[in-house]
């Protein structure tokens, strides 16, 4: 492996020197300028093209683009970006020589700039969060770090949820094994939680991933952040940003067939439904069938999300949007693999599972609505509201241990999983300019409201045939097992309820012409959990942040952000009393740059977060068959991350991250474990994603990609008694090829290229065992995608 990786380096520098120096040669003319929309502004992210030939490019973070070897002639320069106008511009090309052309955009209707501040499809990078997080300005002068992982480089890596390669392309960011029902990274050191669409979907075992043929793009935002007004985990969150309306009349269809009789379509369609363009739609349809790697395993899928977009008038816009989510696989747990004495390569194959269990049926229903009144330029209010239903029944599987006379011999077990799930989340906040002198000031309040209510019954207890996880044996099981289910789950199951109330209020203060920016925020939370174990719990606190950003000149700025994060510890210790919540605080120093005029940024921090109160063993009531936690743990993690992402050259599109985490227990009910590695998390992780696309010559319209990730010192979520089971160091290497012509483009990626033996695991102390998941050995997808 060693050997191999370099000289897949090589080889695709090598290509791009040679093709790009093919490419210097050719004779043509040059169009350069400035792009502003109506209110002036810099306009970052338009799409510019020659029509009729191949020739494209992206505008920067100051507006500015340049297309260079057009032919000399007349040509149409055809400039959109979504929400504005398509402008269509006749241009003079003479040879050698160098245009400039200066333009300015109109607003679709003069609609809100929420229509327009999406992902731009045709870069991996972008300059701007969505409105959904809230803050006002460029995220060079935000003080967070803050990763945007675009439609185009999903696209380009072919991820389909959030259970696939999405955590590469942020650093510090890892996927750990559980379920498969829903995503569990990690970063920094914990759990972030799961946002959509501004909200914290959040749930103990949950939400559904996310199908990205849905999704515009995902935002990573790293430690905690109160403007954000939901609780959230003190390493952050992610937020996945849904599709929207554009105001253009376009549509996309693709097909994907790869390994393990993967069968996939979708298609997308975007619109107007009206001549004047006042109501706007976005349909999202998938269907997917697929076996797996694992025997007897598969996961079909399919998702439907219509939006529409009603402008009444130029300042007020209503998003009605409404998602379904529908999985159907084996069983639950099917996916892990069991040893008795330490992890071992066991073939991927393997599973506990058998061919006649009954599947296990998920749903997820949600409707979202957003209303949005924009009052002059300085002053905008937005109402959103969303209901999410989630539906589960089925099977879960977990074996009781090992044979005490026989360590290969699993005793096989498991149960129902049933599950309802009711969430309700209601937002409202203001963002306001204004001016004191020569101070400005950029306002953001609002209220945070949720409910969130999940019946899961698990009680109906089963066991299977031993298994040899050595010599598996399976047909072994003479019928699935039955359960009772003539009652209302809201019968049978427990009932978990967990409620919160945020209000929030910020002032971001600018000084010497806005390079210099003091933040000064607080948010108050409150609180409300009730399951069946503890009664009813509630908790209130006030946490301040602040938040300092210089900027040198556009394109450099330093930062420095503190703030805290408020949660709850969920569960009861021995006596059934709840938990006081979790609390945590973020130090943060950090530099951005924006690199050949916004092309390609790059971003360096260096942070410590502490986490207070963190539940720990209780080692005085635990036992063999039982184990309680206890208040009163501390986790200390430092580290340091760099990003980088953009078009470092032409043509040649580049993610790149780093990240070492320094996570240790630093206090604890076992004394042996002070010191100790934070369990889940990652000391050194590197990961690379490089893209390059010819525009010229034989190869034109060709791309090839070349990415891994490689992770040193992991720790599982849970280990032995005597501290053993670290995980070895993990190295995957993934590539693809990809041609477009026209409105045609098709793209091959090939995952884990060496067929490494991949997985995380950990020590179940209840059944005395480890156990692990393995990813797929080498395998690949085929996508097809038509643009109408």
């Amino acid at each position: 492996m060693k050997n191999i990786f370099p000289f897949f380096i090589a080889f695709l520098f090598s290509v791009i020197s040679v093709f790009g120096q093919g490419n210097a040669s050719i004779k043509g003319g040059t169009i350069k300028g400035i792009i502003q929309t109506s209110d002036n502004k810099p306009a970052e992210g338009v799409s510019l093209s020659i029509k009729g030939t191949n020739k494209n490019t992206i505008s920067g973070n100051n507006g500015i683009y340049e297309i260079k070897n057009i032919p000399a002639g007349t040509h149409i320069l055809i400039v959109t970006l979504v929400g504005y106008k398509d402008i269509n511009k006749e241009i003079i090309i003479t040879s050698k020589g160098i245009t400039i052309q200066d333009l300015k955009l109109d607003l679709v209707n003069q609609e809100l700039n929420q229509v327009v501040i999406l992902s731009n499809k045709s870069t991996f990078k972008t300059n701007r969060i969505s409105s959904s997080l809230r803050l006002q300005g460029p995220i060079i002068e935000i003080p967070q770090n803050i990763q945007v992982i675009t439609g185009k480089l999903m696209q380009n890596q072919q991820i389909f949820d959030m259970l696939e390669g999405v955590s590469r392309n942020v650093s510090g960011a890892t996927r750990v094994e559980h379920w498969d029902n829903y995503a569990r990274i990690t970063m920094r050191g914990s759990q972030v939680s799961a946002f959509r669409n501004g909200m914290n979907m959040s749930t103990t075992w949950g939400p559904l991933t996310e199908d990205m043929s849905m999704v515009e793009r995902i935002e990573f935002v790293k430690g905690p952040a109160g403007f954000m007004l939901a609780t959230g985990n003190p390493s952050g969150f992610y937020n996945v940003v849904t599709k929207k309306p554009s105001g253009r009349n376009k549509a996309e269809a693709s097909f994907t067939y790869g390994s393990d009789n993967l069968f996939r379509g979708t298609f997308d369609l975007d619109g107007k439904l009206t001549k004047d363009g006042k109501l706007l739609y976005r349909l999202n349809v998938m269907g997917q069938k697929r076996d797996s790697y694992r025997d007897f395993d598969f996961n079909d899928r399919y998702s439907f999300a219509p939006v529409l977009k009603y402008l009444p008038t130029d300042n007020t816009s209503i998003t009605l949007e409404y998602t379904q989510q529908f999985s159907k696989v084996n069983a639950i747990g099917a996916n892990y693999l069991f040893m008795k004495n330490g992890y071992e390569e066991l073939p991927r194959s393997n599973t506990t599972s058998e061919p006649n269990l009954d599947p296990t049926d998920m749903l997820e229903r949600s409707l979202l609505g957003i209303i949005e009144h924009k009052f002059d330029d300085n002053w905008r209010v937005t109402f959103q509201g969303d209901y999410m239903n989630y539906q589960q029944e089925g099977i879960k599987l977990w074996p009781n241990g090992f044979d005490p006379n026989n360590d290969a011999i699993l005793k096989r077990a498991g149960s129902n999983w049933d599950i309802l799930g009711k969430t309700y989340i209601a937002q409202s906040f203001v963002n306001g300019n204004f001016k004191t002198g020569a101070v400005s000031h950029k306002l953001l309040g609002g209220i945070d409201i949720s409910e969130k209510t999940y019946y899961h019954d698990w009680n109906q207890y089963f066991t299977m045939p031993d298994l040899d996880v050595y010599n598996p044996v399976h047909g072994t099981l003479p019928s699935s097992p039955t359960f009772d289910r003539s009652k209302d789950i809201k019968e049978r199951g427990v009932k978990y309820k967990n409620n919160y109330t945020a209000s929030y209020i910020q002032d971001e203060i600018g000084f010497l012409d806005d390079r210099l920016r003091l933040t000064l925020a607080g948010r108050y939370t409150l609180l409300k959990a009730t399951d069946a174990y503890s009664g009813g719990t509630s908790n209130d606190k006030f946490t301040p942040r602040i938040g300092l950003s210089y900027s040198l000149n556009s394109d450099n700025s330093f930062y420095f952000v503190r703030d805290e994060s408020f949660t709850e510890n969920y569960g009861t210790d021995w006596q059934g009393k709840s938990f006081n919540p979790q609390t945590g605080t973020n130090l943060e120093l950090g530099y951005k740059k924006d690199w050949f005029n916004g092309k390609w940024n790059s971003v360096l921090a260096a942070y410590q977060i502490t986490m207070n109160n963190v539940l720990t063993i209780d080692p005085d009531h635990s036992n063999g068959s039982m184990q309680y936690n206890k208040e009163g743990g501390q986790h200390k993690i430092k580290g340091i991350e760099v990003d980088v992402r953009g078009e470092i050259l032409k043509n040649f599109d580049v993610i790149a991250n780093y990240a070492f985490t320094e996570g240790r227990v630093t206090e604890d009910t076992d004394p042996t474990m002070v010191g100790n590695q934070i369990p889940g998390s990652t000391k050194h992780i590197q990961s690379t994603w490089l893209n390059y696309t010819f525009d010229n010559g034989f190869f034109n319209g060709f791309g090839a990609s070349l990415g891994y990730q490689y992770q040193v010192k992991r720790a599982p979520w849970f280990i032995s008694p005597n501290n053993t089971g670290s995980l070895p160091d993990y190295f995957r290497l993934d590539g693809g090829l990809s041609y477009q012509f026209k409105k045609v483009s098709i793209n091959l990626i090939v995952n884990n290229i060496l067929n490494q033996y991949l997985y995380s695991g950990g020590y179940d102390s209840y059944g005395d065992m480890y156990y692990l998941q393995a990813e797929a050995g080498t395998n690949a997808r085929i996508n097809i995608t038509y643009k109408f």
